[in-house]
């Protein structure tokens, strides 16, 4: 398969960054001799693979994909524009600049060193430790952005000159082989890649390890714990009798089940030693300064990578029988998790066991608060940038906001409705004034759909290529051209694939069926094989529709571009 990387260009005086960005700058290069492309950071700062060939529009710099002769000049320039709309996005929310941001050593007077933290944007409302009352800082670092929020943290604290130490777990191949030596040989922060989105052994080993080390750290330990998307399965600890394989069967079902997040880190919490608040009471009396990239949908701190570090009050042994029976994960239901889990969850209903941490619970009632969190960047922070590039290229944007959810197909189709609305400006229709934009337009919004997967089903993709595939058809059905919709994941991840999304015009169906005639974007839809059905057409260099970044570094949900001229 022929891989598109895109490439951010950040001006920085970090040497760390020069450094990260040079290696996969290198790594884009050699793919991009090996197939004989070309390879140019163009004037926006993007570094492009592009072919070396015209088209009639003229050499348009194309990320992630080629031009096809089949669309509009409009679409292929429209394209273009929408996958600078997602760099842009993407770039917005980098966690090494995020954590660097809001997190300095300064000194207050002669020799008094502290740790000043931004709780805002504009600086107004700060956290500060006086780093005189600590003999050890310990960094512990998980979720898909974990190597360069654990780097930044890194740099920051290591200016105070305390004694250093932690672990980061990462998703595989989610850090630099750089990184990796940065953290450990500079800043004493072992790395410990795992699984994701379903746990294996090396999460249990790693979150063990956390846990291990939180346990005996004192009350003149600062732990600084990065957190970000991705972090419920790496971070995993089964709860006595659980097995792993207990809980690699829960997620497989709650998976399955089409459930959100948040909803599966209700159940999640009551599974694992470390999930909803059990960490921070774990590093008791530590003190723990908490950073959050956010992937969830109103940023609820709680439910990010389970709330590791905050009181669970806003969920228990109830809220995670009612979804059982609300998602059909019973002994008998579609999506069964294992027996074991199951009694767990009664027994601690009935009222046998703990659950999980809360507000009264004395590492979260000190005054001030031994634990306090921050958040450091969000999906809004992402779709207001590409909302900002956007207007940049002359589109003009809406913003729909960053709560999308509910089954990707289906929110498809309110992007393709909302297309051909605004697409009845170009002629005489008589309700060109109650439009919400005018020509050219860019939709803009974040959130995260999901899928729902019947028992049984062999597809492969993942919600942002099931809503550009679902989309696809729509336009197809309608007849509508001049509009491009992109749905892509800013982890450059979208379920077990090696893409970030999709993007696709009104005749993408009709070029892909053309060039696979054995397939056909109705019976992708039903088995939910949106990425066979892309990556095929790809493999025989026709049409290029799935987003292919690798992974970002980052993760703040999903970014949908709908663009309309």
């Amino acid at each position: 398969m022929r891989r598109f990387a895109m490439v951010t260009i950040i001006a920085s005086s970090s040497a760390f960054t020069s450094r990260r960005l040079m290696f996969r700058i290198s790594r884009n290069y050699a793919a991009a001799r090996q197939k004989n492309f070309p390879y140019h950071p163009n004037k926006n700062g993007y570094a492009v693979l592009r072919r070396a060939s015209r088209s009639t529009t003229g050499c348009l710099p194309m990320l992630f994909s080629s031009l096809s002769f089949e669309m509009t000049a409009n679409e292929i320039q429209m394209k273009d524009d929408a996958l600078k709309m997602i760099n842009a996005s993407i770039r917005a929310v980098d966690p090494y600049a995020a954590v660097k941001k809001k997190m300095t050593v300064c000194k207050e007077g002669d020799s008094l060193e502290t740790l000043v933290v931004e709780v805002d944007g504009d600086g107004a409302e700060q956290i500060k430790y006086d780093m005189s009352k600590y003999d050890r800082i310990r960094v512990f670092s998980f979720g898909k952005a974990s190597a360069a929020m654990a780097l930044a943290a890194g740099e920051v604290i290591s200016s105070s000159g305390k004694q250093l130490d932690g672990v980061t777990i990462i998703k595989d191949d989610h850090a630099t082989a750089e990184e990796i030596e940065l953290l450990k040989e500079k800043y004493n922060i072992v790395v410990r890649p795992a699984s994701h989105p379903v746990p294996d052994a090396r999460s249990v080993a790693g979150s063990n390890e956390i846990l291990q080390l939180a346990k005996i750290s004192d009350s003149r330990t600062l732990i600084i714990a990065c957190i970000s998307g991705g972090g419920s399965a790496l971070f995993c600890s089964p709860r006595e009798p659980l097995t792993l394989e207990d809980l690699m069967q829960t997620n497989s079902a709650l998976l399955a089940s089409g459930m959100p997040i948040e909803k599966m880190n209700v159940i999640r919490k009551r599974l694992e030693n470390g999930k909803g608040g059990r960490l921070a009471a774990t590093a008791f009396p530590a003190t723990v300064l908490t950073l959050v990239l956010s992937d969830i949908i109103g940023d609820p701190i709680d439910l990010i990578a389970s709330g590791p570090t905050v009181p669970d009050d806003g969920s228990g042994w109830d809220d995670a029988g009612r979804l059982v029976k609300e998602y059909g994960l019973e002994a008998d239901g579609e999506y069964a998790l294992p027996d074991t889990v199951l009694k767990l969850l009664r027994l601690g209903k009935e009222g046998h066991l703990k659950d999980t941490p809360k507000s009264s619970h004395a590492a979260f009632c000190d005054s001030p608060p031994l634990c306090q969190t921050v958040l450091v960047g969000n999906n809004r922070a992402a779709v207001m940038a590409a909302a900002n590039e956007a207007d940049r290229l002359g589109w003009n944007p809406v913003v729909l906001g960053t709560r999308v959810d509910g089954e990707a197909s289906i929110v498809a189709g309110t992007y393709v409705a909302m297309a051909e609305m605004l697409s009845e400006q170009r002629g005489d229709h008589g309700i060109s004034r109650y439009q919400i934009a005018k020509l050219p337009a860019a939709i803009i919004a974040g959130g995260e759909t999901v899928v729902t997967i019947p028992a049984g089903c062999n597809g492969k993709g993942g919600r942002n290529q099931e809503l550009a595939l679902s989309a696809a058809i729509k336009l197809k059905e309608i007849g509508l051209r001049d509009v491009v919709i992109a749905s892509c994941g800013t982890d450059g991840t979208d379920g077990p694939t090696d893409a970030g999304g999709a993007i696709v015009d009104g005749a993408s169906v009709d070029r892909i069926e053309k060039t696979i005639s054995c397939r056909s974007a109705h019976d992708a839809m039903k088995n939910h094989d949106a990425y066979h059905f892309f990556h095929d057409a790809t493999a025989n260099d026709t049409s290029h529709h799935l987003i292919q970044t690798g992974p970002t570094g980052t993760n703040v949900a999903d970014i949908m571009i709908t663009l309309v001229k």
